[in-house]
């Protein structure tokens, strides 16, 4: 939500919406997460928000230890809307 916030800019809200984690193996050590979006993903977020109507997006990231292997999965459904079409 936080790099959406940052990418987006002042013109558009992000939440939090939802999320669930599948524990796959346990962490014993440090754990890392690599988080990407694209310009083509701001692109269709500027586009399905730009009529108004809000959208919520999903994003899966996979927290992994240093050789690799994921320990834990994660799913987030963000709330995202443009300010300038819809006020609350």
């Amino acid at each position: 939500m936080i790099m959406l916030i940052k990418l987006l800019g002042r013109d558009y809200v992000a939440w939090d919406k939802a999320a669930t984690i599948r524990f796959r193996k346990p962490g014993r050590s440090t754990l890392y997460a690599t988080f990407k979006i694209d310009d083509a993903e701001l692109e269709a977020i500027r586009a399905a928000t730009a009529g108004g109507q809000p959208v919520d997006r999903v994003y899966n990231i996979d927290l992994v230890d240093a050789d690799g292997v994921v320990h834990a999965s994660v799913e987030k459904v963000i709330y995202i809307r443009d300010k300038c079409h819809n006020s609350l």
